[in-house]
């Protein structure tokens, strides 16, 4: 059996834009997801920090610094909103000893203030 563990969290990031006339997702800081470990069309959970509002939606790469609700998800949030973007993995039993997600702690420019591994 396989259990649902956090892989890693971008923690406190800023929304630097909506775009509500697009196809959905959002777009990530490339360089962000590399150090997240998500892929590109990865499902994320983000959580709007700044206004309660919870979703599920996918990554896609995006240019230095940026963070954009695309689609339906820009309706739950607006720029300036400070969120967390979590990503998941399923782990055996045996492997979840040993394991422990990625933190990434980013400043209000969405650059990485400090990364914990353990």
């Amino acid at each position: 059996m396989k259990k649902t563990y956090l892989y890693s969290k971008l923690h406190m990031g800023v929304v630097t834009d909506s775009q509500v006339g697009y196809d959905g997702s959002i777009t990530i800081d490339k360089d962000l997801m590399e150090k997240a470990g998500i892929d590109e069309y990865e499902k994320v959970l983000v959580v709007n920090v700044s206004n309660g509002n919870r979703f599920e939606t996918y990554a896609i790469p995006g240019d230095k610094g940026a963070i954009i609700l695309n689609g339906g998800t820009a309706l739950l949030g607006k720029k300036g909103d400070s969120v967390i973007i979590f990503s998941f993995c399923q782990l055996d039993k045996n492997e979840v000893k040993g394991h422990f997600p990625t933190k990434i702690f980013l400043d209000e420019k969405n650059r990485i203030i400090r990364i914990q591994e353990k």
